[in-house]
């Protein structure tokens, strides 16, 4: 008849089930960042209400990954697919205890910059695009950490890359723009490989769904064949230049220090360790075999990372070139967790991850109060800070600890949970650099200590205890600057001081990744 067409049975390709309201948070930080910079770019030009309307979205962003994550606490792996088609055949957000907890601590940086950002930009900064930039840069962010798609994962660390182009050369002074050219070469190259990878991977697998890539290289006869092989060593040295491991990772001391610190302090915290969520993603997740066949090579660069890194740290008197170094050594310390391979090196490298996300940024906030208060970011001209503020000595000297592994603060339990996992993998080594570099990093920090902080004056003036080179009525800053310091702060002392909240997150997370039948389940259904 005319007309008259055929039934077609709709679940044999879409999920006709509707989606629990709960489960919508798996999509909220990508949709809210997505919102939120669309909002700010469309008012950037009323720059008086940029930071209040740019802080709201950063807000809800918090809260919506609190939320998300209580939510995966409670229910385990959740999975929304787009357009409601059924896996593989939609692209799949998917949040276990990893993605959930990194997008977490991502977010919380993230309006900690915010509300830095609010004293350390001007109008004409907040014009150009500051609130837009860091909210856009939250939507790639979020989306790398929360995305079960490898495809979508290149989409994501693309939408991070632009928006940190911006962020970059906000100011449009000729260093910056050297270090900008220098930065988005080296993620070009990277880009590429991590593209020609996907190309190959999705070549051998038809299919770019992670869940589905992990069932299918379990089923292999030979899971770590010449041409998984191949992909491997592809995806290794793109998210390699992406995280800053050696020997590529010389474009990031040559650019970090370049932008306006608070710009600094959010690529420290978060754009390097995108990349090693994405190496623990792909190597733990869906290439198991190819990570144990590529241990030693990773170990190697990982310990050559770590004291590459910290001997920079040590030959530099620029604040801000000296913690981009260390930025590396601590990149070097994660790649060991990955090296191992096991529960526990996972959820070091996991924690550690968390810890340097906090340390980092602090850190280089820090860096520019010390600027603000000693007019330099050379440890050189910088002397009596101690004088001019105790309290502020006193909070830059927890953030020394922290970031040397010092007890009783955020990085000590991560370090901790490395050694012992690589000596238990018999990987003595291993767990020498990382001792060492720890040490090492103890005095570069040290050195900051004494320069800036203990010693009377800038070099070359007297160093006298009577009247400190900085005056008492220094420039601190404004609370906008000491709250998000405080929040980062606070964090590295809790995490070191009550670490079984984070010892939890960071096994689950690592189990997740290492036993992936709760992830797969949740993608395709219980019956896989």
């Amino acid at each position: 008849m005319a007309g008259s067409y055929p039934s077609v049975d709709f679940s044999l390709a879409m999920n006709m089930t509707p989606v629990s309201a709960a489960d919508w948070l798996v999509a909220a930080p990508v949709a809210i960042s997505l919102v939120g910079g669309s909002f700010c770019l469309m008012l950037r030009k009323n720059t008086a209400s940029q930071a209040k309307l740019g802080m709201i979205f950063l807000t809800l962003l918090v809260l919506a990954n609190i939320g998300l994550l209580i939510r995966v606490l409670d229910k385990g792996v959740i999975t929304m697919v787009m357009g409601g088609w059924l896996p593989p055949f939609g692209i799949a957000f998917t949040a276990d205890a990893l993605g959930a907890t990194l997008s977490l601590i991502a977010s919380i940086v993230a309006f900690c910059a915010g509300l830095y950002g609010a004293v350390t930009f001007d109008s004409t900064g907040r014009r150009y695009g500051f609130y837009p930039f860091l909210v856009l840069l939250m939507a790639g962010v979020c989306g790398a950490f929360l995305t079960g798609d490898v495809f979508n994962l290149y989409v994501w660390f693309e939408v991070l890359l632009i928006s940190s182009y911006g962020l970059l050369i906000l100011g449009n002074e000729r260093p910056q723009l050297d270090g900008a050219v220098k930065y988005g070469v080296l993620n070009l190259v990277g880009t590429n490989l991590f593209l020609i990878g996907t190309g190959l991977l999705y070549g051998v697998f038809g299919t770019l769904n992670m869940a589905d890539i992990a069932v299918k290289v379990a089923e292999l006869d030979n899971p770590a064949s010449g041409t998984i092989a191949t992909i491997a060593a592809l995806y290794f040295l793109a998210f390699a230049m992406k995280a800053a491991a050696f020997p590529v990772n010389f474009w990031l001391p040559a650019s970090y220090h370049t932008p306006n610190i608070v710009v600094s302090a959010v690529f420290a915290g978060l754009l390097t360790k995108v990349g090693v969520y994405a190496l623990i993603r792909i190597f733990v997740l869906i290439l198991p075999a190819s990570r144990e066949y590529l241990a030693d090579v990773i170990a190697l660069v990982a310990m050559a990372t770590m004291i590459t890194g910290v001997l920079g740290a040590l030959a530099q008197t620029e604040v801000r070139r000296m913690l981009g170094f260390l930025v590396i050594a601590g990149i070097g310390s994660m790649l060991s967790g990955l090296a191992v391979g096991s529960t526990l090196a996972i959820s070091g490298a996991i924690f550690y991850a968390v810890h340097s996300i906090v340390v980092m940024t602090a850190l280089y906030m820090a860096a520019g109060v010390m600027q603000r208060m000693g007019g330099s970011f050379n440890m050189r001209e910088l002397g009596g800070l101690y004088a001019a503020s105790p309290a502020f000595a006193g909070v830059f000297l927890v953030l020394a600890f922290g970031v040397s592994g010092l007890p009783p603060f955020s990085g000590f339990w991560p370090k901790v949970m490395l050694v012992d996992a690589a000596l238990i993998d018999g990987r003595g080594w291993l767990a020498t650099a990382i001792l060492v570099s720890g040490f090492l990093t103890t005095l570069a920090v040290g050195r900051v200590w004494i320069f800036a902080f203990w010693r009377g004056g800038p070099e070359g003036t007297p160093d006298g205890t009577a009247a400190p080179a900085v005056p008492a009525s220094a420039d601190l800053g404004s609370s906008a600057m000491w709250v998000p310091i405080g929040i980062l702060t606070a964090l590295v002392v809790f995490f070191g001081l009550q670490p079984e909240w984070m010892l939890e997150l960071s096994a689950r997370g690592a189990s997740g990744v290492i036993e992936p039948v709760g992830y797969v389940r949740s993608v395709f259904g219980v019956g896989q």
